[in-house]
């Protein structure tokens, strides 16, 4: 039980505006966050299909240039 002269806070978040963005007011912002999720979307699946033909071609470049069979081989 509170008495007079107590404080009781609230518990939630408080209504500073501390935090998100509201993207209807900042339709430019919106528009930046949406072709750079898309961007980061592709990177991230260019990165994991390009790497490891990277490594393979890097490494048949090198001297001595080694037998694709020797690049995959384990030992």
């Amino acid at each position: 039980m509170a008495s007079r002269g107590q404080v009781v806070k609230s518990k939630g978040k408080s209504g500073r505006g501390g935090g998100k963005i509201n993207n209807e007011e900042y339709p430019v912002l919106k528009s930046v966050q949406e072709w750079t999720n898309w961007s980061l979307k592709k990177a991230k699946v260019a990165v994991h299909y390009g790497f490891i033909p990277l490594i393979i071609v890097i490494g048949m470049q090198s001297e001595p240039k080694p037998t694709l069979f020797q690049l995959l081989s384990p030992v």
